[in-house]
């Protein structure tokens, strides 16, 4: 049998906080948007694609991959299930294996030096630079949080 996945997408969100298990292995998880290449060419359909990432491979997404990266991810396909108020969840979702950033270092470390100057941070000229630069990496798949069906 053969179990294998291989997938290119933009990270949805920043990848969920990193975790530890009962065993002290680091795990988080994320979302890739993936473009269908397969539907008609009038329409938009984009597949959101769970992943989830182990030791230290979720200790590298954790730290390098922000909002709108391009990542590359291998692994394999799992289904899980869990009862949430009285019935039963099904979860279908990649455990990667590898997952690599596709996009040049200079690019990666802009993400993460644009998460400080979100509103709060930084004076308001920074913020309204940092759109013009936010506008520059929606090429991909830009979809709101709203839109996810999850």
């Amino acid at each position: 049998m053969i179990n294998r996945v291989v997938l290119v997408g933009r990270l949805v969100r920043d990848p969920n906080e990193l975790r530890r298990s009962v065993n002290n292995n680091a795990v988080t998880s994320f979302t890739i948007a993936c473009d269908n290449r397969f539907a008609k060419q009038e329409e938009n359909k984009t597949d959101f694609i769970n992943c989830v990432v182990w030791n230290k491979t979720a200790e590298f997404v954790s730290q390098y991959a922000r909002k709108g990266s391009l990542v590359g991810v291998e692994g394999r396909l799992q289904s899980r299930s869990y009862e949430k108020d009285g019935r039963r969840v099904y979860v279908l979702e990649v455990v990667c294996d590898n997952v690599q950033l596709l996009e040049p270092k200079s690019v990666n470390t802009q993400r993460i030096n644009d998460d400080f100057s979100q509103p709060g941070y930084d004076s308001y000229q920074s913020q309204t630079s940092n759109k013009s630069t936010n506008e520059d990496y929606s090429q991909g798949i830009d979809v709101p949080d709203d839109d996810l069906p999850f």
